[in-house]
């Protein structure tokens, strides 16, 4: 059987940690392999087959593994939901104290509490949302 058959077995193989673990070195390391499988495809030696397979290999790793962790480390930059709500600004349309009040925010009706429960709000008065706890927002 000819090296570049076997390139694509090992790489076949590499793939099948690659599915189970989730690793993604594994899938790189095929990669490799199929550079490899294209050196031997195009008549290079054993020893030139194994540097591609080394280089490629290793130059995906040092590469690509940096760049996934740091997007799965940063946040997104769209928030969304109760998040995307924080820092807007809203208009009182009940008195807003301490305890209860209402607000029109992003459109909609929401009940609402002043941060500082010595403070009140009049209708009309813009307010900025603090935070959001359950169904009420936090205003100040």
């Amino acid at each position: 059987m000819d090296a570049w058959v076997w390139w694509l077995v090992a790489a076949a193989a590499l793939g099948i940690p690659l599915i189970i673990t989730a690793m993604p070195e594994f899938g790189m390391l095929a990669v490799g392999a199929v550079a490899a499988a294209g050196t031997a495809g195009i008549g290079g030696g054993p020893v030139a087959q194994v540097v591609v397979f080394a280089l490629v290999s290793t130059a995906l790793i040092l590469v690509v593994r940096p760049i996934a962790r740091r997007m799965r480390t940063e946040r997104p930059a769209l928030a969304s939901g109760v998040d995307a709500l924080k820092g807007r600004r809203a208009v009182v349309l009940e008195r807003v104290d301490g305890d209860d009040g209402r607000i029109k925010l992003a459109g909609e009706v929401w009940s609402a509490r002043a941060l500082d429960t010595d403070t009140a709000f009049e209708p009309g008065s813009p307010v900025d949302v603090v935070e959001i706890d359950g169904a009420t927002a936090v205003v100040m």
